[in-house]
Parts: C-alpha cells; sequence; structure tokens
C-alpha cells in the first residue's frame, strides 16, 4: 500500500508538472494571439478640409495600410471636418468613442483635436507643419512622448525665401499671406520673414481670420507687395481661387508653400509629395499595429526630397521666366 501511495504521488507530481508545461504553453500561445487580428482593426481618420493634398496624404496612409496589414475599406471610419474647427471635436470624440486601434489626424486642427480627445489611443498626425507649435510644446526636440507621433509636411523654408531671389530678383517689398487662425502658418511666417529681411527685402504680414475676408486682404497684399509668399496654410488652399482672380488680375506673383496651393494661385513652390508622406505614416502605423513600436517613443519623419515646381500657364502669363531645375506641375 505504502508503495502504491508513493507511485500515485509520484504520477500526480509528474501530471502536475506537466500541466505547468501546457500552462506555460498556453499561456505563450495566449499572448501571441492577443496581436489582434488585422480583420478586427479600426483605423479612424480625421482629414480637417477638402484638398487635393490632404486628399493624396489620406489616400496614401490608407493604401500603405491596406498593403502592409491586408487591410480592406471596412477596417477604416474616414471623416472629413469640411473646414469647419468646431467638426474637429465631434469627429475625434466619435472616434475614441468608437474604440478604434489607431487614429490618424490630417492636418493641425485635427491632430490638435484628437490629442485633446485622447490620451491611450495612438494618434499619429500627417500634413503638420511643427509638433511644437501645433501642441503647444515649448520643449519639442523631435519626439513629442505621449500617444502622438506621425510626419511633418515641412519643406526647406529658408529654400523657399530663397526662390524670391531666385525667380523675382527685382521683388523688394514681399507681402506673406495666410489665415492667423493656423499656429503653423504663423510659424512659417516667422522663420520666412526672417529669411527675406536678412536678404534685404521689406516684409510685410497680411493676416485673413477666415475665407470670408481672404479676397479684401489679397487685394491689400496685391497692393502693398511685389511678390507674396503664401505658407502651407488650410483657409488659403480652401479659397486657393479667390487669391488668384486678386492676385493674377494685379499680376502680383506668389511663391507658395506646397503643390496645391500653388496650383491654385503660385506661380512655384519648393512642395513635397504628400502622397508618399501619408505612405510613410501608413508605415509607422504598421509598425504600431503589428507591436513593432511604441508610439511614444516613434520620432516625427520629414519628407527627405522637395522638388522644385511651377504653374507653366501663370508663369507665362507673367512673363516670369523659370530655371531648367524646376519641374512643370502637370494638371
Amino acid at each position: 500500500m505504502k508503495h502504491l501511495f508513493q507511485k500515485a504521488v509520484a504520477i500526480a507530481a509528474l501530471v502536475s508538472m506537466a500541466g505547468c508545461t501546457v500552462g506555460g504553453s498556453q499561456g505563450a500561445a495566449k499572448k501571441e494571439s492577443s496581436v489582434k487580428d488585422t480583420k478586427d482593426f479600426m483605423i479612424g481618420v480625421e482629414q480637417y478640409t477638402p484638398h487635393p493634398a490632404l486628399d493624396a496624404a489620406t489616400q496614401g496612409f490608407v493604401d500603405e495600410l491596406k498593403d502592409e496589414l491586408d487591410l480592406t475599406d471596412k477596417n477604416f471610419d474616414i471623416q472629413n471636418a469640411a473646414g469647419q474647427a468646431e467638426n474637429c471635436s465631434t469627429i475625434a470624440n466619435s472616434l475614441v468613442q468608437e474604440k478604434c486601434d489607431l487614429i490618424l489626424g490630417n492636418a493641425t486642427p485635427a491632430l490638435q483635436a484628437l490629442a485633446s480627445a485622447t490620451s491611450d489611443i495612438p494618434v499619429l498626425g500627417t500634413a503638420i507643419t511643427e509638433y511644437g507649435t501645433a501642441l503647444g510644446l515649448s520643449d519639442f526636440k523631435g519626439t513629442v512622448g505621449t500617444n502622438v507621433s506621425g510626419t511633418s509636411d515641412l519643406a526647406p523654408l529658408d529654400k523657399q525665401a530663397a526662390m524670391f531671389d531666385e525667380l523675382l530678383p527685382d521683388a523688394k517689398k514681399i507681402g506673406i499671406l495666410y489665415c492667423a487662425a493656423e499656429p503653423n502658418s504663423k510659424y512659417q511666417a516667422d522663420v520666412v520673414e526672417e529669411a527675406l529681411t536678412k536678404a534685404g527685402k521689406e516684409v510685410t504680414r497680411y493676416t485673413f481670420t477666415d475665407t470670408n475676408d481672404v479676397a479684401q486682404v489679397t487685394q491689400s497684399a496685391c497692393a502693398g507687395s511685389d511678390a507674396i509668399y503664401i505658407p502651407t496654410d488650410n483657409a488659403a488652399a480652401s479659397s486657393a481661387e479667390a487669391i488668384n482672380n486678386v492676385a493674377l488680375n494685379a499680376k502680383t506673383p506668389i511663391i507658395a508653400g506646397e503643390e496645391g496651393i500653388c496650383k491654385g494661385c503660385g506661380i512655384a513652390t519648393l512642395s513635397i509629395d504628400y502622397y508618399e508622406l501619408g505612405k510613410t505614416t501608413g508605415k509607422m502605423a504598421a509598425k504600431i499595429l503589428k507591436g513593432e513600436s511604441k508610439v511614444s517613443e516613434m520620432p516625427i519623419e520629414y519628407y527627405q526630397n522637395p522638388v522644385k515646381e511651377y504653374d507653366k500657364e501663370r508663369c507665362e502669363a507673367l512673363g516670369i521666366q523659370i530655371p531648367s531645375d524646376y519641374k512643370a506641375i502637370e494638371d
């Protein structure tokens, strides 16, 4: 009996040890399966306004995630604030309540609303000029350090300022036209004004509060300037046609901060590829969703190859000669 009892205890111990091993394997399997199946991902997208550059960034983001994670349209909830700041918070809150796995904020007002709406869900920005300015960070050094990261659409501003001497050497008075409500536009204006002033230009700022007073402010800018600079400004992008109607009639050339605005009212730009910028943001999102990177540790990424572009028809109308290293913007 004693021998049988000891044998039974030994068998029980072996079973118990085997149970621990099986439990460990099951635990490991459970840990592996905790990575969400891609078909269950829900990716939110909040785009501030309809515009070719922002549309391209959103499309690049979606296409990249579809390729990397085998996603479909069902995995995305894409909403547009139609250029209305009051819509941004409503959309941001709805995407948070939807418990999205990750949310894209396309343009500064969208990113700001999302950053205020959640501190838990990973938020990536795209088409953001300067994250420190957008998020009110006094010590920003390239990484936000919270649940926010993303990509910047900032092309070298000193090189944009240098385009005035390159294309318009006789222009001495430069007006900077932008929406006063957009902090990133002010940031660009600060940098460009400093560069232009060092180059011996007389710089005056002309700001509008919304799209309703764009035409009137543009008239003032044209009357007081030999040429105008417009940064990557969402309100200006939405009002490019109205700006063009005034500036072309006044024969005042405009150098723009990005291709979309240039196509609408400018002669030239040092611009980036917003579709590729969106794809870069999508790659960042894929790393987060795969568990390969933490959003809080991801530095802001920048477009590396800005291109000199010009609007052929507008340059011909204004009699402006364009150097051979500029690329004509395609219709």
